[in-house]
């Protein structure tokens, strides 16, 4: 179910699936926190396949996020579509996790406002 597109030194690309909801948010979760365990510092979510993300999903996205906070990594969240973009803004969470507008973009390390995330700077994959 956890598609890894790329998978280079502590950096991973994960592809999320067209729907991240309650019935396969925790093993998402699982997947990545495992990939988290093995070493990942940097985890890219492309969400550039996912049509529907309820709750449970949102809520794996901030515990992935977190747990990765806890380890000096850094989840980027890549390609969301404009409506869940809106949802991201409304519920506040760009803030704590920016949307980069792709993948290229999350590993590059800008997001959406073109800003330079302040960690330091990626390998291309």
């Amino acid at each position: 179910m956890l598609r890894v597109r790329v998978r280079h030194a502590d950096t991973t690309v994960v592809r999320l699936p067209s729907e991240v909801d309650h019935e396969n948010a925790s093993d998402i979760g699982a997947g990545c926190q495992e990939l988290i365990e093995e070493g990942c510092a940097t985890l890219v979510l492309d969400a550039s396949d996912v049509q529907y993300l309820d709750s449970s999903g949102v809520s794996v996205i901030v515990a992935l996020s977190s747990a990765l906070d806890s380890h000096a990594g850094a989840l980027r969240l890549a390609a969301l579509s404009d409506h869940y973009q809106q949802v991201w803004r409304i519920l506040g969470l760009d803030t704590l996790l920016p949307v980069f507008p792709t993948v290229r973009a999350a590993l590059d390390g800008h997001d959406a406002g073109g800003r330079a995330d302040t960690g330091e700077s990626l390998d291309h994959a």
